[in-house]
C-alpha cells in the first residue's frame, strides 16, 4: 500500500506493519524514543546526518528519488522503520502534509488532482507555479501559489511531534476505509491525538450531533444516549462543541467509555477555548482527530466541511436538537448520502429547536429515543431494542370474563347483581358467581343486596386506567 503511513505520537512515520497505528513493532527497541531501531544514528532524528545537506530544510528536492515534490527530511521523521523505499515514501507522506496546509478540507478539485496525478506531481506544480492544474481560476491558483510558498511540512511535523500528534494517511494501517466513501472529498490525511487505534475505533462509533445552543432537554438526552452506548461498548463520536457535542461527549466519559472529538482546527489548539479541558481529557481518555494542520485556526467552512468527516467515520449519527438551519443538519444529510443510518431524538413540537430533527424524521431518518433502539440500528443482527410496554395492572391478570363483570359496576354507588349482569352482557348467575371471586380479590364489596368498588378499583376508574 504505498503513499500511506502514520506520523505516531513520537512524530515518526509509521508503516503500514505498525500495530493499531500506533508506532510500535514487536520486537524493536523503543528505549531511546522516537521510535529508532538499533543502529540507527540519533543525529538522522535531529535533522543532521552525516553527509546529507540540510540548508533546503522545508523546501521541495527535485533530486529525490520519488521524483518531484519530495521534502529533504529526516528518514526517521517521514518514512518510518525502513518498511518502504526511502525517496517514495518521504515524498508522499510529507507531500500529503504539505497538502494540507494548502488545500482547503472537502477540496474536490485538490482530491481529484491528487488522485490523477498523485501527490509528488501536484507538490512539484504548486511549487513551482506555472499554468493552474485544471479545474481552477488564475486568482485561486495564485492564493494556492502564496500557501505553498509559505508551508513547511517539516516543521509541521515537528510541532505535531511536540504536542503528541501523529500523521494518519490513507493507506496506512490505521486509516478508516470507511472514509474514502467520500471519494475526492476524502481527507488528505488526519492529525490524531490520543494513543488508540483510529481505525479500530471507528468501526463500532456513533456520531451524536445537535444544537450549541440546546436546552436542558438536549443536553440530558445527549449525554443519556452517549453514556448508553458507551456502557454497550460504541464510541461516541462528536464536534467538540457546546451544547450537545459537549455534553455527548460528557456523558460518554462519565460512563467509563470510548469518546473522539473531530475539530475543525488544529488538534493541538482546542476550540472552543471554553472546552480546553474536555479537549484535553479526551486527547488524554480517547481521541481527537481534525484534517487540518498543527495550530490552523476555525473558520466557519471548515467547521460545515468537517461534518462530512463525522458522518463517513462512524455507522450512523443521532441529531438531538437542530433547528432548521443548525449545522448538525449537515452532519445527518452527508450520512444519508453515503448510505450511514440517520436518526432523530423527537423534541417538543413547539420547539424551534427540534423543528430541524422534525423535519428530518418526516424523511428518511428514524426516531430514537434512548441508546438500545440507536444499536439496533447500527449493531450487529441481534442486538435489538427491548419491547416496550406500559406497567402491568392487576387487572390485566384477571380472567376476561370476570374483568367484564368489573366494568360493569358503576364508578360511585352500588348496583344490583341483575345491573351488574346487563352491563357485562351475562346472565345473573355468571354475574354473582365472578362478584364473588372479585369479592375474594378485595375488587368488589357487598352491601346489602348491591355490589359496589372497593377504594383501590375505585381510583383505577377515576384516573382512566380501567379495562374497557
Amino acid at each position: 500500500m504505498t503513499g500511506g503511513g502514520t506520523v505516531p505520537e513520537g512524530g515518526a512515520v509509521a508503516g503500514a506493519g505498525d500495530q493499531a497505528g500506533e508506532g510500535i513493532v514487536p520486537g524493536r527497541d523503543h528505549r531511546a524514543g522516537g521510535g529508532l531501531a538499533p543502529g540507527c544514528d540519533r543525529r538522522a532524528v535531529d535533522g543532521n546526518a552525516p553527509g546529507r545537506d540540510h540548508r533546503a530544510r522545508g523546501r521541495v528536492s527535485r533530486a529525490d528519488d520519488a521524483g518531484e515534490g519530495a521534502a529533504d527530511a529526516p528518514d526517521d521523521v517521514v518514512r518510518g522503520h525502513g518498511e518502504r523505499p526511502p525517496g517514495e515514501v518521504d515524498g508522499e507522506l510529507l507531500g500529503r502534509v504539505f497538502l494540507t496546509r494548502v488545500l482547503e478540507p472537502g477540496d474536490e478539485t485538490g482530491g481529484r488532482w491528487v488522485r490523477e496525478r498523485g501527490v509528488a506531481d501536484v507538490v512539484r506544480r504548486l511549487r513551482e507555479g506555472g499554468r493552474p492544474l485544471p479545474g481552477v481560476s488564475e486568482k485561486r491558483w495564485a492564493g494556492l501559489r502564496a500557501r505553498a510558498d509559505r508551508a513547511d511540512p517539516r516543521r509541521d511535523v515537528a510541532v505535531a511531534r511536540a504536542a503528541g500528534v501523529r500523521f494518519v494517511a490513507p493507506g496506512s494501517a490505521e486509516w478508516p476505509g470507511q472514509l474514502d466513501d467520500l471519494g475526492d472529498a476524502r481527507p488528505l490525511g488526519l492529525w490524531v491525538r490520543g494513543r488508540p487505534s483510529l481505525r479500530m475505533w471507528a468501526l463500532r462509533s456513533v456520531a451524536v450531533v445537535g444544537a450549541r445552543a440546546c436546552t436542558e432537554y438536549g443536553a440530558h438526552m445527549a449525554a443519556t444516549l452517549a453514556a448508553g452506548l458507551a456502557e454497550r461498548g460504541w464510541v461516541v463520536v462528536s464536534g467538540g462543541a457546546y451544547g450537545v457535542d459537549g455534553a455527548a461527549h460528557r456523558g460518554a466519559l462519565g460512563a467509563g467509555g470510548a469518546t473522539a472529538a473531530v475539530l475543525a482546527c488544529g488538534v493541538d489548539r482546542p476550540y472552543p477555548p471554553g472546552h480546553t479541558g474536555l479537549i484535553t481529557r479526551i486527547a488524554e481518555q480517547g481521541l481527537v482527530v481534525g484534517e487540518l494542520p498543527p495550530g490552523d485556526h476555525p473558520t466557519p467552512s471548515r467547521f460545515i466541511l468537517r461534518n462530512r468527516v463525522i458522518a463517513a467515520l462512524t455507522r450512523g449519527t443521532v441529531v438531538v436538537e437542530a433547528a432548521y438551519r443548525s449545522g448538525s443538519l449537515v452532519t445527518a444529510r452527508a450520512a444519508e448520502r453515503l448510505g450511514r443510518h440517520t436518526m432523530g431524538v423527537p423534541g417538543p413540537a413547539t420547539s424551534a429547536l427540534s423543528a430541524g430533527v422534525h423535519e428530518l424524521l418526516r424523511g428518511d431518518a428514524v426516531l430514537v429515543s434512548d441508546a438500545a433502539e440507536v444499536v439496533e440500528l447500527v449493531g450487529d443482527m441481534g442486538e435489538l431494542a427491548p419491547d416496550r410496554r406500559g406497567p402491568v395492572l392487576p387487572t390485566d391478570l384477571l380472567d376476561p370474563r370476570a374483568r367484564q363483570v368489573l366494568a360493569g359496576l358503576p364508578g360511585r354507588g352500588a348496583a344490583t347483581a341483575a345491573e351488574v349482569a346487563r352491563r357485562a352482557q351475562t346472565t345473573e348467575d355468571d354475574a354473582i358467581a365472578r362478584l364473588y371471586e372479585l369479592r375474594a380479590l378485595g375488587y368488589v364489596e357487598r352491601h346489602g343486596d348491591g355490589w359496589k368498588l372497593t377504594r383501590q378499583p375505585m381510583i383505577s376508574v377515576r384516573g382512566g386506567r380501567s379495562p374497557s
